[in-house]
């Protein structure tokens, strides 16, 4: 499994143009692309750990979703909903916001790790390379995946362990 991650801004100031752009280059490379807002995304072993359940439940044929794009979303947010999920989306914005992109190849075809390359070259003409992905808010996570004071106090305070069990969670909650 071959993934890159790319953090930085970008201005989005029409969402549907820059989804149109984003789903134009995963075609043109033959890669899988998704895009989050930072704010929710505790590691980069939070998106690793979401392809790699993505990748397993299309090889399975337990996918939920019919594109494996979303069903990244669904395992990075935890839930089934992909509304809910949505959440963790990135929005429109006249003014640079954080974003953070996944980028892998497709399950079942050939992996090439060129394809990805070529697919994040072509995302950084959007985006200014700045290191987003440590720095999530952690009043939107504990809202966000329903995470408790006292949860906290037993797994020592480890947000990304709570996370991560959520994104597990969502193949028992099938």
């Amino acid at each position: 499994m071959s993934v890159q991650i790319v953090e930085g801004t970008a201005t989005i100031s029409d969402l549907d143009s820059f989804l149109r752009r984003v789903q134009s280059i995963s075609e043109e490379t033959g890669t899988v692309i998704q895009a989050f807002d930072p704010a929710y995304v505790v590691s980069k072993r939070h998106l690793m750990r979401s392809v790699e359940l993505t990748d397993r439940a299309f090889d399975r044929g337990e996918n939920v979703a019919r594109d494996q794009a979303v069903e990244i979303l669904l395992y990075a947010a935890g839930r089934r909903q992909i509304t809910d999920a949505l959440e963790m989306g990135v929005s429109e914005s006249d003014d640079p916001q954080p974003i953070v992109i996944v980028i892998s190849g497709k399950s079942g075809s050939t992996e090439r790790l060129s394809d990805i390359r070529q697919a994040v070259t072509q995302l950084q003409d959007y985006i200014t390379n700045a290191s987003t992905l440590d720095s999530y808010d952690t009043t939107v996570v504990d809202r966000f995946y329903d995470i408790s004071e006292s949860e906290l106090s037993v797994v020592d305070g480890d947000r990304e362990a709570v996370v991560l069990e959520r994104v597990a969670l969502l193949d028992v909650n099938k």
